[in-house]
């Protein structure tokens, strides 16, 4: 890792502790689990070597690395925890290996920070055990819901109890069998300040009314059993204690389970650029075209070089995101966490496109190129669309 940055002597040992269960346990893994998730009997189920996995990583102490609590996580810092978010980011699903996987880790942070004590007894613990999976029920169909004040599902007080009525989709993890609970960001205050109008309610997948509508796809592939879902709420009812904070808090709620987990996001995503940046040299290396190696032609050295540099530039910025994130907090770090948002998803396209070139038509059905594509695209709009963070950010320039 660059030595500009100084990590912690715990977070250094973590390092190599991780990348030593990568290689041992993680990477051997990806066929069976590949194997799995291709077989349509088996589709929306998790892969038992997985949970095999997670018990493995319990033991060794690799566990709930996100977050900074030391009650509940290990107690790293933003920085400190960067470099371990793109090892894992390295296999797409390696992360919940660790119970440090989206979203469930900015639901656990949300609990852990503002859930009443109930509330953190019913559904942090579990959570934070990797019992159960969770998903986070904010973006509809309806309306553009990368302005968060246009979110509009009804949450409307009845007696002892709210009621929700609307829709949500590309929520994801919600048609995963292990979601026991939804994080639901909805109106209740309608005519009060457009920041002070939504609220964020508790409500267990079982609930009465609620129904999983369908499973959505991202350029064909779905992502079972953790993809994306679209969810209909029809009357669904849930007691007044499951309201976490109070009502017309949940824009500000929203706001800080973003932050941290937009370094998270990034981080995995230079954890796959790079991966597919080694298979860019390995085959550069070894493919022959026109009598000499792919990596004797210049289009093929221009790939890598340009690779090697967006890739450190992204990390570099993401690193100082994470480091200006622990100085001060999601208000004051917002223009470095908005400029990672921008860089890191537009330069994981970039190399994982060139990964792809460089392997011919046999790069469109690499499992783990393909997937690292499509994972990638769709995080150029997770978290907000590039567009909604190029205007934040050169508000705050123009201000400035």
């Amino acid at each position: 890792m660059n030595s500009l940055f100084s990590f912690s002597p715990r977070a250094l040992e973590l390092q190599q502790q991780l990348a030593t269960f990568m290689s041992a346990h993680v990477y051997p893994a990806e066929k069976e689990v590949a194997a799995w998730d291709a077989d349509p009997a088996k589709r929306w189920t998790s892969a038992p070597v997985i949970d095999a996995l997670k018990s493995e990583a319990k033991k060794a102490g690799l566990w709930n690395l996100f977050l900074p609590d030391k009650t509940h996580g290990a107690g790293l810092s933003n920085l400190d925890y960067a470099p371990l978010a793109e090892q894992m980011g390295r296999v797409l699903w390696a992360s919940e290996v660790f119970n440090c996987n989206a979203p469930d880790t900015g639901n656990m942070e949300l609990l852990a920070h503002f859930a009443s004590d109930e509330q953190k007894s019913k559904w942090l613990t579990p959570l934070l055990n990797g019992d159960i999976r969770s998903a986070f029920a904010m973006t509809e169909p309806d309306v553009a819901s990368s302005d968060a004040t246009n979110i509009a599902l009804r949450i409307h007080r009845d007696g002892d109890d709210y009621v929700l009525n609307g829709r949500k989709w590309w929520i994801t993890g919600a048609g995963d069998p292990r979601c026991k609970i939804l994080i639901v960001m909805g109106v209740t205050n309608p005519e009060a300040d457009k920041h002070s109008q939504h609220s964020m309610i508790l409500v267990p997948m079982d609930t009465h009314g609620l129904k999983v509508a369908h499973a959505l796809e991202a350029f064909g592939f779905d992502d079972a059993p953790s993809g994306h879902v679209e969810l209909n709420f029809q009357n669904v009812r849930v007691p007044k204690e499951n309201l976490i904070q109070t009502e017309g808090s949940g824009f500000a709620l929203a706001q800080a389970r973003l932050g941290p987990g937009r370094i998270h996001h990034c981080m995995r995503l230079i954890g796959l650029a790079q991966r597919a940046l080694e298979m860019m040299i390995h085959r550069a290396q070894t493919r022959v075209a026109f009598g000499k190696p792919l990596g004797a032609q210049g289009m093929a050295q221009e790939a890598i070089a340009l690779s090697c540099c967006e890739i450190e530039q992204a990390r570099l910025l993401t690193l100082n995101a994470a480091a200006a994130l622990d100085q001060g907090n999601n208000k004051t770090a917002k223009d470095e966490i908005g400029m990672i948002k921008i860089v890191a998803p537009r330069m994981a396209c970039n190399v994982i496109d060139r990964a792809i070139q460089m392997h011919g038509a046999g790069g469109l059905q690499d499992p783990f190129l393909a997937h690292a594509f499509v994972g990638a695209r769709c995080l150029r709009l997770a978290d907000g669309p590039d567009e909604v963070h190029i205007a934040a950010l050169a508000r705050s320039m123009l201000k400035a």
